[in-house]
Formats: structure tokens, sequence, C-alpha cells
């Protein structure tokens, strides 16, 4: 076989029986980094513009992010450019750090610290790979010779720092590849990268520990960064930072467990754009956070906003079933979803806690509509369409017309093939059970009482057909007209379901009446509404007895 998996060997595991994060709990939001102008750039086909990267800029502080990484300037002239344009036009708010990435190299130091020149509060990232298959293959340096590499690169920062007084620096590190790299050794460079900054005599430093390509599951991760937690010197003075890729599709996962593990910071994008298969997914890893009642302190409020303005300058759609920001994550097709979904809907009151079957939020809360979330199609049931009618058009049906319409339009969808929207149902509905056969129509009626029952004179017809009266004998109204509809036609009718319910103030009506009949093999339902039950319900049995006399004049002619 060509797929054989014995050309790769599993990541080796992390001997640590005293783990502790296993236990912990998140219970509050790590301090954010937004990378989508830096990481998520470099991974677009068409790399942002000044003016693309000054729009998404915008948006990130206005949701709240108070670290965004603006570029690789010593990299790129754009990147350059956009960090001069957002000092020197003053766009940065004094509680924004702008966050600029360069390699260990001094000419790209020094270009790096040129490009942010002027700036209230910066942070300087830099890093180089320490992991075997960098040292031994790509690099071809010892773990003396990676570690020097490190060092000197730290030692250029803090001297381009010194001679840039007016800037707040904040210094981030990372050993790039940290997940494949051997994690004591990884200890060992940061503690002399620490060295030269020393955070502990006031120096803002960042700890970076990137998955550069994510080759665990993520508890061993969070082994990797608990050791990091646990080991390293000044650890009160220092941020530790994660930064995980999405190669595994754990990215998230690993970021959320590395929190567990002792990580105060998460570096990331929105919706996940970056290398390869992408980065750690600032919303839903913040909207995750948010589901469990804990304040993100990013707003994602303006999910549609968000959505819109990455797709428009990334050039990437956001697929319909993406977390919390994808167009069909709070749709429900299924039948059984839109029962269970309805049911709670119609109990939650504002001020409650959210608990609402298969909804994790209010999609209200990312301003989404309740209209969105059940769908009909062949896949739905009886919940679903009843909750489209009450939810569009205030109607209200009985569980056994629920039943049968749901079949009616699911017959509709499977012939189809696809969706049917909620104007689709409610023309069905009145089709099929509420529009009134020609010569049907109630035009009045006179009930006596006495104690032999009702006795009732029942006027029907319409503008295209006489007035006939209908007399007959019943315990009521409406076993008065069946009486008189039996004696007319010859029938046996009979009813088989009665509901009739009073209608709100938005609507002309005063009552609804749902009724089934039978005569012989033959079973019909209508739906009628009126001024008053009486007459709902009277003219409910007339259209479903309408409608048994149209179907047995059809069976004769034929």
């Amino acid at each position: 076989m060509s797929f054989d998996h014995r050309k790769y060997a599993p990541i080796a595991t992390i001997d640590k029986p005293n783990r502790s994060w296993p236990n912990q709990r998140i219970e509050k939001a790590p301090l954010w980094a937004a990378v989508d102008l830096r990481d998520g750039n470099q991974a677009l086909i068409k790399p942002m513009s000044v003016a693309q990267k000054a729009r998404f800029f915008t948006l990130l502080v206005e949701l709240g992010f108070k670290e965004i990484e603006v570029g690789f300037p010593s990299a790129s002239q754009i990147d350059f450019d956009f960090c001069r344009m957002l000092i020197e036009q003053d766009m940065v708010p004094d509680d924004v750090h702008i966050q600029v990435l360069s390699q260990s190299r001094q000419e790209l130091i020094e270009r790096t610290f040129e490009a942010v020149k002027g700036a209230k509060n910066a942070i300087v990232h830099i890093y180089n790979a320490t992991s075997p298959i960098f040292r031994e293959q790509v690099f071809n340096v010892d773990r003396e010779g990676c570690k020097a590499i490190a060092v000197q690169a730290a030692t250029w920062v803090r001297d381009c720092a010194a001679r840039q007084p007016e800037t707040r620096w904040s210094f981030e590190y990372s050993p790039e590849t940290f997940s494949a790299t051997e994690t004591e050794y990884a200890i060992e460079v940061i503690d002399a990268v620490n060295q030269v900054w020393r955070p502990d005599q006031g120096q803002r430093v960042i700890i970076n520990l990137p998955a550069t390509v994510e080759v665990s599951t993520p508890n061993v991760f969070a082994d990797q960064v608990e050791l990091v937690h646990e080991n390293i010197q000044h650890r009160e003075h220092v941020l530790i930072s994660v930064h995980t890729h999405d190669d595994r599709g754990c990215g998230v996962a690993a970021a959320e467990l590395a929190q567990m593990a002792g990580a105060d910071r998460v570096e990331g994008t929105l919706l996940g754009n970056g290398e390869r298969t992408g980065n750690m997914d600032l919303v839903t890893c913040g909207m995750n956070l948010y589901a469990q009642g804990i304040d993100p302190r990013i707003d994602f409020s303006r999910m549609k906003e968000i959505v819109e303005v990455v797709e428009d300058i990334t050039d990437i759609q956001t697929h319909p079933r993406h977390p919390y920001a994808g167009d069909l994550v709070f749709t429900a097709f299924s039948g059984s979803h839109q029962d269970a979904i309805r049911k709670c809907l119609a109990r939650y009151q504002p001020g409650d806690v959210w608990r609402v079957a298969y909804l994790p939020i209010d999609p209200h809360d990312l301003g989404r509509r309740y209209e969105e979330v059940v769908r009909i199609n062949s896949q739905s049931g009886k919940g679903g369409v009843a909750h489209v009618l009450e939810r569009d058009f205030d109607i209200s049906l009985p569980r056994w017309l629920q039943q049968e319409l749901a079949g009616v339009v699911q017959k509709d969808a499977e012939e189809d093939g696809g969706e049917i929207d909620g104007e689709r149902i409610h023309r069905r509905f009145n089709e099929d059970y509420l529009n009134v056969p020609d010569g049907w129509t109630l035009r009045s009626y006179d009930l006596h009482r006495s104690d032999e029952g009702v006795q009732a004179q029942i006027s029907i017809g319409d503008a295209n057909n006489p007035a006939s009266v209908l007399s007959g004998r019943g315990e009521g109204a409406m076993g008065a007209l069946v009486d008189a509809l039996n004696r007319r036609h010859g029938w046996q009718l009979r009813v088989e379901c009665f509901d009739e319910s009073s209608l709100g103030d938005n609507t002309e009506a005063n009552a609804m009446a749902c009724v089934r009949v039978q005569v012989g093999e033959q079973v019909q339902s209508a739906v009628a509404l009126a001024a008053d039950t009486t007459a709902a319900a009277l003219q409910a049995i007339l259209c479903a007895a309408g409608r048994v006399a149209a179907a047995e004049e059809k069976r004769q002619s034929a």
C-alpha cells in the first residue's frame, strides 16, 4: 500500500505523574494577542495591502484586543510602512501594544526597532527554532550553538531598546517549534534569554511557547507547558504565552489545556486563518469562555461584521458550520432537535440562566435571529414546522395537526430535495387546511337551546353559490351541524379530533378551531379563523365537510 503509516513515529509523551493541570479550571480570560496581521497575513495567497491592514487593525481595536501583532517589518516593506503609518498617524490607543516579529539577526532586529520608533507601547518578538530537526538538519548547530543564537538576539534587542527609551518596551521570545523540542532544553534556552532581559529587574517579558506544527495530542502539549511553568527561573515576573496551530485539528483544545497548565496569554487569529491548517481560532476560544459564563474581554456580539471583514480581506470563506460564526451553527434541520429547541425557547424568560437544548449560547448574543435557528427540509419533523408557524405567523397548532402538516411538508421537501422556507409552509397550510371550499362558507347560524339539546339553523354559501340552510340537532352547536350534514348527504360523519384556541391581538380573528373528521374511509382535516369560538368551530367542520364532498365528487366522476 502507498498509504503506509509505518513511515511515521509517535511523538514522545511526558513522564509527569504529578501533573496538576487536569484538576484546574479556566476561570478568567487570558491576555489575548491577535496575530492576524502577521501570521495570518503571511498565509494568504494575496497578502494584505496597507489599507486592508488598517481596516483589520481598526476592527481588532474595536473588539477589545490590547496586544496586536502588526507585522514583520524587517521582511516586508508593506509591513514597515504600515508600522510607520500606525505611529505617525497616532492610530494606536494608549492601552494597546503593537507587536512586531523579527528573526534573530542583528540587522533585522535593528530594522524592526526602526519600524516602531516613537510607539507608546511595543512588543518586540524574536524567535529561533530549537527542535532537533532544525538544529540537526536545517541549521547544523548543536544545543550550545542554538542557545547562543537566542542569547545573542536577546542582547541585540535589549541594547536597541535602550536607545529608544521613549517607548514602553515588552520583549517576547519564542523557542520556535517548542512542541517538538526537548522540554528541558527549551527551559535551558528560556532561562538563558531571561538572564539577558532580567524580568526580575522590571523588564516586561513574554515567553511564547509555540506549537509551530501541532505534533501531539493537547494533553502532551499541556504537560510541556506545565513543565516550563514550574521550572523556569523568574516565573513570577514572566508572562507565559502559547501560540498553537491546528495541524491535528486541536489548536483551540491545546490552548485551553495550556491555560490550565499555567499559560497567561494566548496568541491566535480571528476564525483561525494561518499557515497550513491555520492558527488557533480566537473566536472559538473566546466564545468557549463566554458559553461558560466567563467574560472573554473581547466583544464578539458583532459576529456578522467580524466574518464579513475577515472574509473580505482574506478572500477566505467561513465554513457554514464554523463554531459560533458559521451561517448554520445555530440551525437545526433535524425534527427531534427542532422539537427540543422549540419547547426550551417557549420556557425561557429574559434574565434566566440560558438552558436551551442544542444551543450552547443564545444566538441573539451574536446578533443572530431565532428565525435562523429552525429551518425545514426532509429531515425535519412536526416540532420544526410548528415552530416556524408559531415564530413567523403566530399560529399554534395542536399536536395531531402538527404531525399531519409535518408529513405534508416533508413530502414536499423530499420531492424538491432542498429546504422549505416559512412562506411556503404557510402557503401549504392555507391551501390544505385554512382555505374554504367553494360553497362552504359559514354565512350565519341560529342556535336554540332546550332540554333536548341544541337546534341549529346554519346558512352556508358564498358569492358564487346561493345560500342553503342546514338544520340539525345535537348536544351542542358542533353536534347539531354534524347531524345536519349527515341528514343532508347521507353520511356518517364523526369528529375524530377537535381543538380551539383564542388568538392574540395582532390577528384580525379572535378564535381558531382545528378539526379532523372521518366519513367512511375518508379523513379530512381543516382549520378556521373567526370572530368567536363557535363560528370558528362551525366553519372548521364545514371546511372539512367540503373537502369530503369534493373528494367524493372526484371519485364518482373518475
